[in-house]
């Protein structure tokens, strides 16, 4: 069992940033995928970034170039630095895990979720 907790959230003008993190406890495997997710007021979950234990990292194309996915291993967090937010970006952030996983950015094979932190981009 992994546990994630997010911090970072808060409200921010367009074109303003903000760093999310996430603190989790030690995964069972060495193989591991995590992920931060979003959820924008009415809508469905969505994809943000992704990377693995193997140095693989992607994002979706809506925050390419403005999103950076990090982990801090000896700290066991994972951020989530976030440039040039604009209001679409609005949402609440979830981070998520996997152990034995590799390059996964489908959100059914994550097992571990944290609670989510709100970010409010405002206009």
């Amino acid at each position: 069992q992994v546990q994630l907790v997010e911090s970072g959230g808060g409200s921010v003008q367009e074109g303003g940033s903000l760093r999310l993190s996430c603190a989790r406890t030690d995964f069972t495997s060495s193989h591991y995928c995590m992920g931060w997710f979003r959820q924008p007021p009415g809508k469905e979950r969505e994809g943000v970034a992704y990377l693995d234990s193997h140095g693989w990292s992607t994002y979706e194309d809506s925050v390419k170039g403005r999103f950076t996915i990090s982990e801090d291993n000896a700290k066991n967090t994972l951020y989530l630095q976030m440039h040039r937010l604009k209001a679409e970006d609005t949402a609440t952030y979830y981070c998520a895990a996997e152990d034995s996983c590799a390059r996964s950015t489908l959100a059914s094979v994550y097992r571990y979720w944290g609670q989510g932190t709100l970010v409010t981009v405002s206009s």
